[in-house]
């Protein structure tokens, strides 16, 4: 147990973890030469087409240091904002973290928050400064920022480059001599933590797990703790490259194990696993419950595929548990499922992978975040209001509180000016301005979480020519004005495109949604009106125009009143259309509704 180490790597994104990564792996062997590519470790399409990580990915490698054996137990980590749920688990399962910070971009906002994670779990840090081989690099500079946010020693920081390979055995032998190897008591019965788990359509759910106390062996009667069911551990073994097969997994080392559930309800992240014979007393401390940000209706395209999109969704939350869902209905759509999310990339994510791994195609509604509604009944309750829909009739509201966040932004001094604007033209108040350095300045607002939902995040990177960085984190419920917004076509509300906005943003927003429906809505045989409305009250309103055939084309000359009786008989016969038609909204109009300040 001595000789092993478990450790993740964590950092910004875009900082360089997954090169690392590769390096780390190529320096101990643990790929051959044809196994090699770029970011070996994100596995999914997704993840190299955009060049970012989604999921945290484990990984053993085995290293020789003064003659000694060792086991390192790699766990590679996302750096953007919506996964800090990956990071959280992956330091759960580990002792120490490997801190990365790019030398030319010194340190950004999910810099500190992940490494905030970290801390608070005891986790040994590593300091290591990637890209020093960069031109734009500013090793000193940045080592001293390193320094003064960890308070470590100048000469505990590694400069590396993970491009050309420099550093990498200093990191290794650095691993080795600065984290403790993992503490556990062999002799006491299994108890492990479950961190992570794939469904594979052959075997089942496969389970990652890191064994805190006791051994698992292959064949042994093992007991779910949080669901109380017991199981056979068919398989047992470590995560190389490819799965290895082990007859045992010992206890501080991380492995998967492979029971033949077939039922993805049945594994839960965060669970402990023990033996049913002699199971542990205490189950192990899970992570903290996740925190859904961004709630959106995902309704299937076909209503008969509605289940299958249920179990879709099941086996997509094995393998990212911060997905949370609930099934609705909606009188526009039909059944579907309400899902909470950690932001819109987030959301995206999960819609891609809905497509490309289980073949669904679906329908997404309108992004919101969850609001507390007050009604003048006593004693006071709050109602969650998930949904527009949901929200009291406003004759019996009180008041409605809406979700703040705190949130962080770094950017360069130049940018201060547009950044602020931005986030006070989103209702943000500004609390603190620290200058890091004279170049770099770290803005702390107070803002509403519906407000960074669309496009903060775009415009920030535009505003600030891609320098800024952002994190938030919640910071509780305060009162607003907020006022529901619906869109009727053709005179029918249609709830899927309902929206609880600020009173002072109501009439803007509702004008640019009826315009950018207008272009989006296909023309059909009559006059379709598009209105936003507060309650009764309509605040906006545009037209698509009908399609006519020109009924006066066959009268040339002859009396007005002919021309005019087959106009009025167009007239009428577009009025009981009007009536009975009803309108097709396409799939883009629901999400066009995100984009409008395109």
């Amino acid at each position: 147990m001595k000789n092993i180490r478990n450790f993740c790597i964590i950092a910004h994104i875009d900082h360089g973890k997954s090169t690392l990564a590769d390096r780390l792996l190529d320096a101990t062997g643990t790929v051959t030469d044809r196994e090699k590519q770029d970011q070996l470790l994100d596995s999914m399409d997704l993840e190299r087409e955009r060049g970012i990580t989604i999921k945290s990915h484990a990984i053993q490698m085995d290293y020789v240091h003064n003659g000694e054996k060792y086991i390192l137990n790699l766990i590679d980590t996302p750096g953007h904002v919506d996964f800090s749920y990956e990071v959280s688990r992956s330091i759960a399962a580990c002792e120490g973290a490997l801190l990365i910070v790019d030398a030319a971009q010194s340190i950004q906002a999910q810099t500190i928050s992940n490494l905030y994670l970290a801390l608070e779990n005891d986790l040994e840090i590593i300091p290591v400064l990637n890209k020093v081989d960069l031109p734009s690099a500013n090793p000193e500079e940045v080592t001293d920022d390193i320094v003064d946010l960890l308070g470590c020693k100048p000469e505990e920081v590694i400069p590396a480059s993970a491009k050309t390979g420099l550093g990498i055995n200093e990191i290794l032998t650095a691993i080795i001599e600065r984290i403790p190897p993992p503490k556990g008591n062999p002799e006491e019965s299994l108890q492990a933590l479950i961190f992570d788990s794939v469904f594979n359509p052959f075997r089942g759910v496969e389970t990652y797990f890191r064994v805190l106390n006791g051994e698992i062996k292959k064949g042994q009667h093992i007991k779910f703790m949080a669901t109380g069911k017991s199981y056979y551990a068919d398989e047992v073994g470590t995560l190389k490259l490819k799965q290895q097969p082990k007859d045992v997994i010992k206890t501080g080392d991380v492995g998967y194990l492979i029971t033949g559930i077939k039922e993805a309800k049945e594994v839960k992240v965060g669970d402990t696993i023990t033996d049913s014979k002699n199971p542990t007393v205490n189950m192990i401390e899970g992570f903290e419950d996740v925190k859904p940000m961004v709630f959106a209706g995902i309704y299937p395209v076909d209503t008969e595929d509605y289940e299958e999109l249920r179990n879709s969704m099941e086996k997509l939350q094995l393998n990212d548990a911060s997905l949370v869902f609930a099934p609705e209905s909606s009188a526009a759509l039909g059944f579907g499922f309400r899902c909470g999310f950690l932001g819109m990339l987030h959301l995206e994510i999960i819609q891609e992978r809905l497509e490309r791994e289980f073949d669904m195609t679906v329908i997404t509604t309108v992004p919101n975040v969850s609001y507390h509604a007050y009604t003048n009944k006593e004693p006071e309750v709050a109602v969650l209001v998930n949904n527009p829909s949901d929200l009291p009739d406003p004759s019996k509201l009180n008041r409605v509180e809406e979700p703040y966040i705190k949130a962080t932004i770094i950017t360069k001094s130049d940018f201060v000016g547009s950044v602020m604007s931005l986030c006070i033209e989103k209702r943000g108040e500004i609390t603190n301005q620290t200058y890091l350095t004279t170049e770099r300045v770290e803005l702390t607002f107070d803002m509403p979480l519906a407000e960074i939902v669309f496009d903060f995040y775009d415009r920030l990177k535009t505003v600030s020519k891609g320098y800024a960085s952002f994190d938030y984190s919640p910071i509780g419920m305060r009162t607003s004005h907020l006022v529901k917004v619906d869109v009727l076509l053709n005179g029918n509300t249609v709830d899927a495109l309902s929206a609880l906005l600020h009173r002072d943003n109501a009439y803007d927003i509702g004008k640019k949604m009826c315009e950018k429906l207008r272009e989006l809505i296909p023309r059909q045989q009559f006059d379709i009106p598009i209105q936003a409305a507060i309650g009764a009250k309509i605040i906006a309103r545009e037209t698509v125009k009908a399609l006519r055939k020109d009924v006066t084309a066959k009268c040339y000359g002859g009396d007005i009143s002919r021309k005019r009786k087959l106009l009025e008989k167009q007239k009428k016969g577009k009025k009981r259309m009007r009536q009975v038609g009803n309108v097709e909204i396409p799939q883009e109009a629901f999400m066009a509704v995100l984009k409008l300040n395109d």
